[in-house]
């Protein structure tokens, strides 16, 4: 009989080699082509949070 509660490896905690870990999560809408360009890209979660990080930075540089 399976284990109920799945692959006890699974169970270990997360550990990343960020800088910061990823804890927080962003809903935004967008249209479908954006979606459909974004789901070409490699990786397209880290291509879009180095999107908002580089418009972060340009934003506080201009203040």
């Amino acid at each position: 009989m399976p284990n109920p509660k799945g692959n006890p490896d699974n169970l270990k905690p997360f550990t990343t080699d960020r800088e910061e870990p990823l804890t927080e999560r962003l809903n935004i809408r967008i249209s479908k082509s954006m979606k459909d360009a974004l789901s070409q890209q490699e990786n397209y979660p880290e291509f879009v949070r180095q999107a908002i990080q580089k418009a972060l930075d340009e934003a506080t540089q201009d203040k």
